[in-house]
C-alpha cells in the first residue's frame, strides 16, 4: 500500500503521522493472532463445541503473513466473466419453448405460477 504524500499540506501530515501512531499503538498493544486463536479453540473445546459450530464453516490453519505465490486467489464474483452453457431444469407447462436453467432470477412465467401457490418441483424437467 502507498499513499502520495507529495500534495499533503503539512497540516495534514501531521494529521496522518499522528494517525499512522494511533494505528501502530493500538496494533502494538494487541496479542498475536495465533495466541487468541488458541485460547477460543480452548474456551469452545471446554464447553463442549467445536469452532465450526460456533461461527460456521470450518477452521483455517494459521497461515504465514504472506500469501503463497502458487496458489490462485478465489475469485469473489463471476462478473464479467462468462459461464458455461447449462441444461434447462424447468419448462413452462403452457409453452414448451419456454425454460430456465435455475440460474439467476427467474423467468416471469415462473414467478406468476409461483406466486399463485404453485411449487418450484412441477416445473421440474425429467432427467434423461
Amino acid at each position: 500500500m502507498s499513499i502520495d504524500i507529495t500534495g499533503l499540506s503539512a497540516k495534514e501530515l501531521d494529521a496522518l503521522i499522528n494517525q499512522a501512531k494511533k494505528r501502530k499503538t493500538t496494533l502494538t498493544k494487541r496479542k498475536p493472532i495465533a495466541a487468541v486463536r488458541k485460547r477460543l479453540a480452548d474456551l469452545a473445546r471446554a464447553e463442549g463445541y467445536t469452532i465450526a459450530e460456533l461461527f460456521g464453516g470450518t477452521v483455517s490453519k494459521p497461515t504465514s503473513a504472506k500469501p503463497s505465490a502458487a496458489a490462485p486467489k478465489p475469485r469473489k464474483t463471476t462478473k464479467g466473466y462468462k459461464l458455461g452453457k447449462v441444461e434447462p431444469k424447468y419448462r413452462n407447462p403452457a409453452n414448451a419453448a419456454e425454460t430456465w436453467a435455475g440460474r439467476g432470477k427467474p423467468p416471469r412465467w415462473l414467478s406468476v405460477y409461483l406466486d399463485n401457490g404453485r411449487k418450484l418441483e412441477e416445473f421440474l424437467i425429467a432427467p434423461r
